[in-house]
């Protein structure tokens, strides 16, 4: 199990994409209206490491069992329940999923427990970003809400950010009717942004581990999936999108040696002289430096950059 806490700085850049796009701004890059700057959702990066993880266990034989993902678009969530019921030998109506026979007061407390247990163990992110599992309800049980021990915050971009509305054009159409009345080329759009450079924050809680019991190979899993969460996630709407930082610092002690903004405030991003002296957007990672003041580093944490 863990025995120390973790907080992590994530630094990733997009060209020419939408990393992250607003339905309610008919899907155009996310922004902080009053600032500009770009926003990333912590549910769409938690998405990119799900996806990761799942592309995983296809290759890794270790990952076969305790790792399946139980967010996922494809499935539904009361399709994976039911085993937590089978392997704890709850009958229960197959038309409806509820119970032939609710249980005693006494009997569903512990019921409750080894459902809630057997959902972290089988599924790897529960496990880490902790689930409210209400589809249970309706089966007499509460499995609970189960509070990840790895959070991560919005990631917002370093400068303010363009979002460029570009014309594109369809060639094929779906039938000769649609041919012959718009023609061979019919008009769409896409938002990209052309270049932005997002931060995130990361914490991992060794106390809330030891409750969905997040261990140790979980934490390693995280990083891989982290650094390797856009290498599987290509679109042509996301254009070209790299991790170029993971900075993790680790606390000797599971309650942590140093306030977390104080250890992520160590970390400078600007942009270079030259870009400065120029007056220009940035359009390119080189156009940053990332100093990482490892002096400061509070005694009793231990500084690794990841990536």
């Amino acid at each position: 199990m863990l025995e120390s806490k973790y907080d992590f700085m994530i630094l990733f850049d997009v060209e020419n994409g939408n990393p992250n796009g607003d339905p309610d701004a008919d899907n155009m890059p996310r922004i902080d209206p009053e600032t500009n700057l770009g926003i990333v959702t912590d549910v769409c990066l938690k998405r990119k490491i799900r996806n990761y993880v799942n592309v995983a266990r296809e290759f890794k034989e270790e990952l076969k069992e305790g790792y399946e993902i139980y967010i996922q678009s494809e499935k539904p969530l009361n399709a994976m329940d039911v085993r937590a019921y089978t392997t704890n030998e709850i009958a229960y109506n197959e038309k409806d999923l509820k119970f032939k026979v609710a249980p005693k007061d006494e009997a569903k407390a512990l019921l409750d427990i080894k459902v809630r247990d057997f959902m972290c163990h089988n599924f790897y992110d529960i496990r880490t970003f902790g689930a409210v599992m209400t589809t249970h309800v309706k089966n007499n049980l509460n499995a609970g809400q189960v509070r990840g021990p790895v959070q991560l915050s919005f990631a917002r971009s370093l400068d303010p950010i363009f979002s460029q509305n570009i014309a594109i054009t369809r060639q094929a159409q779906a039938t000769q009717k649609d041919l012959d009345e718009k023609g061979k080329g019919t008009i769409g759009r896409k938002h990209i942004v052309p270049y932005g450079l997002y931060r995130a924050e990361g914490y991992v809680s060794a106390s809330l581990a030891q409750i969905s019991g997040f261990n140790k190979t979980d934490l390693n899993l995280l990083w891989e999936a982290i650094t390797n969460m856009f290498e599987h996630d290509r679109s042509a709407a996301r254009g070209k999108m790299v991790l170029r930082e993971l900075i993790v610092f680790k606390h000797d002690s599971p309650l942590g040696n140093a306030p977390s903004h104080k250890l992520f405030d160590l970390i400078k991003i600007d942009k270079t002289e030259e870009v400065k002296k120029q007056a220009r957007p940035a359009r390119g990672y080189s156009d940053y430096k990332v100093e990482v003041d490892e002096q400061s580093v509070p005694e009793g944490i231990t500084l690794e950059r990841k990536m």
